[in-house]
């Protein structure tokens, strides 16, 4: 049984995930704050942790939280679970370690299938690859299984959203994807502005290891395409 660990301070909050996550099937464990769920990842690292960014008295305090479990295991799927939606703190999430940044206003099965995803794509890394799940774009290698994606053999490190973004893009090169087809793609519901912030971050992960790439590029009006 995969162990879940939700740290959420508002009670009510806290109770409702764990009520609907332990339903699925999982074991799910809560914290109010940051040092208690801190003590606990020390003593033993949970399966995959849902952190809040405000805790407390501590308005940052899922971001330290997030720093120390990712400095403990550098697999442990983590992710945000939060009612701030700036793109500041989401960059801040995404560079801290996080491999998802969600808002509360998502829905639980939404929440419910990016939790699968994510255990999905853990247990798979250490599966072989095989060579039909591969997708070969040029300098682009994506596995679809491990949900990997290397660019000149360099492993650029995408959330799950940004992978299935990434994905819809690169299978079929020089069609438009509207952001309404990259959120069904990415199983996500979120505003255009979203899908443009997502866009600028897998741009800005592939240009730090090649300075020319721009091979997502924006139709204006209709959407995104895969030029190479």
């Amino acid at each position: 049984m995969k162990k879940i660990a939700i740290v959420e301070d508002e009670t009510a909050i806290r109770e409702n995930y764990i009520d609907v996550l332990t339903k699925q099937g999982y074991h799910v464990v809560g914290y109010d704050n940051r040092p208690d769920a801190q003590t606990a990842f020390q003593q033993q690292i949970p399966d995959l942790a849902i952190i809040d960014i405000g805790l407390k008295d501590e308005i940052d305090g899922g971001f330290t939280l997030c720093q120390s479990l990712r400095a403990l295991s550098a697999t442990v799927p983590i992710i945000f679970l939060t009612a701030r939606d700036s793109d500041f703190d989401t960059v801040c999430g995404l560079r801290m370690g996080a491999d998802d940044y969600l808002t509360k206003d998502i829905s639980l099965p939404h929440l419910v299938a990016r939790i699968a995803a994510l255990f999905r794509r853990s247990d798979l890394m250490s599966t072989p690859t095989e060579k039909d799940t591969l997708l070969e774009r040029g300098p682009l290698t994506i596995d679809r299984n491990k949900m990997q994606v290397f660019w000149n053999q360099n492993l650029i490190d995408l959330t799950v959203t940004e992978f299935w973004m990434v994905y819809a893009l690169a299978k079929r090169p020089g069609h438009v994807k509207s952001r309404h087809d990259l959120m069904d793609e990415a199983q996500v519901v979120v505003d255009d502005s979203t899908i443009t912030s997502h866009i600028k971050r897998i741009r800005k992960k592939f240009i730090q290891f090649d300075a020319e790439f721009d091979c997502i590029n924006t139709v204006y009006g209709m959407g995104y395409r895969w030029g190479a």
